[in-house]
């Protein structure tokens, strides 16, 4: 086998190992930091994939440690539970995974350790991946570790690092798949130029977090929110949190006053205290607590028997479900059909959007092939259709069907290069390589899809030389996280309204 055609299965990540300091940049808080300890925090984000057949890559984090200048190493990670980590949704986002209270000095080195790798491909090669994989297909894969070599230990610059309280610190690790995986499918993390670490810029904040809403605490603004591999966060608010995306039937004005014990909520977080406290700078509702629901990508449109007609379903990736579903396995694939009374809508959670035919969301003939999705599934329709690798390690994904009572879209993540820029409209054009999708997109060409992104007041900018539009330059390789609109026209350019444009300078594989 090739290494041309492995080189769809190469998805390079990284950690980010935020160490923060004690304090909130809300303007109130009401926890107190433990006094002797600094938090230490844990997130992690993706560089670009570098392959259109690149469905869903998981990986385990089963230990973080750092070494002391004297005693003995110190856990980030609490308890036993390991962290599944959806890498192909943070291309350009971060997700928060962990903190823990550490004593305030000079640490040596860093070590992680991983468990559990999962790979979900669309096979655009031009022959059958073993005896298994057909030309064509959506398979799913269980890599192996190569040597057994799971655990990952730095030592070199930037260490040695000195921690306190007013000295906040973070780690880039980043892994090159291209090189760590190798061509019997092994994963070798110990590869030469396999895992490389940097120091990330401080201006880089510490990702999200999803769970269930426990004990709320209505005197001190603060609540505790569990996710889906077990951990229990206290989650402080204060006068700065903005809450979005919470229906009328759980508040009237939006505030703390919207959350509830058993919603599920997703927590953007801004600093993290002692004693496992992350400071909310924003909280949105993302599930009642009755409902059964899973977010994923577009992958197939189901064409009506009828010409001319909208879709009646789609087949999705399963990225994400909430309370620790069996029901919805990560990375499995879900064939949603879609009833006379699915109703649609826009997860803005406060982002203003333009207005317009081409930014519509509201019934099947706007649903497009790599958009994100959040489906709530219809009482009673879910059905479990088996799948998952066999003896030789592949299989089809794992399934499940069901009818949508709610599409919701979110925010979709492509990454290419600019190739043109248009300050009338403060838009520009993402020209998107073979091999930068995470979707079977449906090409005009072999070779390349384009998206006309548009801009507006609330989109962030991240690494240019100047963090707003007129950063923007042809030929920068970026990351836009926005929502994705398909084309009002046959063969026309889909649109995506950003968010978040994150440029990435090193254009790592």
């Amino acid at each position: 086998m090739t290494r041309k055609t492995l080189h769809f299965l190469f998805v390079p990540a990284m950690m980010t190992v935020l160490l923060a300091g004690c304090s909130s940049n809300l303007t109130s808080s009401n926890l107190t930091p433990t006094a002797g300890t600094v938090p230490v925090s844990i997130s992690m984000t993706d560089d670009p994939p570098a392959g259109v057949q690149v469905l869903f890559f998981q990986v385990s984090l089963t230990a973080a440690t750092l070494t002391p200048q004297t005693g003995s190493p110190v856990s980030l990670l609490s308890g036993s539970t390991p962290v599944q980590i959806d890498v192909t949704q943070l291309q350009a986002l971060s997700a928060f995974l962990s903190t823990a209270d550490i004593a305030p000095g000079t640490y040596t080195g860093l070590s992680l350790t991983f468990a559990s790798p999962q790979l979900v491909i669309y096979n655009q090669s031009d022959t059958a991946i073993a005896s298994t994989c057909a030309v064509g297909s959506v398979c799913m894969l269980t890599p192996t570790f190569d040597n057994n070599t799971t655990s990952l230990s730095f030592t070199s610059a930037p260490f040695p690092v000195s921690v306190s309280a007013t000295s906040p610190l973070g780690f880039l690790v980043d892994f090159h798949l291209d090189t760590v995986v190798q061509s019997d499918l092994s994963v070798n993390l110990a590869a030469t130029n396999g895992v490389s670490i940097s120091t990330p810029p401080p201006s880089r904040t510490m990702g999200f977090v999803s769970g269930t809403v426990g004990t709320v605490n209505s005197t001190n603004d603060t609540f505790t929110l569990q996710t889906a591999w077990g951990r229990i966060f206290t989650v402080d608010t204060g006068s700065s949190t903005t809450y979005g995306s919470f229906p009328t039937s759980a508040c009237a004005t939006a505030g703390f006053s919207c959350v509830a014990q058993g919603q599920v909520v997703q927590v953007g977080v801004s600093s993290v205290a002692s004693g496992g406290v992350i400071t909310a700078s924003s909280v949105t509702y993302l599930q009642e607590a009755t409902a059964q629901s899973a977010e994923g990508t577009i992958i197939r449109l189901t064409p009506s028997t009828t010409s001319g007609a909208p879709p009646i379903g789609f087949d999705m990736i399963m990225h994400t479900s909430w309370g620790n579903n069996s029901n919805f396995p990560w990375g499995g694939k879900a064939s949603v059909t879609l009833g006379s009374s699915t109703t649609y809508a826009i997860d803005s959670n406060g982002f203003t959007l333009p207005t317009g035919a081409a930014y519509t969301f509201s019934g099947a003939s706007n649903l497009a092939v790599g958009q994100t999705v959040t489906v709530t599934v219809e009482p009673g329709t879910l059905s479990n259709n088996g799948g998952g690798p066999g003896s030789n390690g592949w299989g089809p994904p794992r399934g499940v069907s069901f009818t949508a009572s709610v599409v919701a879209l979110q925010p979709s993540q492509v990454t290419g290069w600019i190739t043109n820029v248009d300050s009338s409209t403060t838009s520009f054009t993402l020209g998107v390589g073979l091999g930068l999708l995470f979707a079977p997109w449906p090409m005009a060409s072999p070779n390349a899809v384009s998206f006309n992104v548009v801009t507006a007041s609330g989109t962030t900018y991240t690494g240019f030389s100047t963090d707003s539009f007129s950063g923007l330059a042809t030929n920068d390789f970026v990351s836009v996280n926005g929502w994705l609109f398909s084309p009002t026209t046959s063969g026309g350019t889909p649109n995506i309204v950003a968010q978040s444009v994150v440029l990435r300078s090193n254009m790592w594989f």
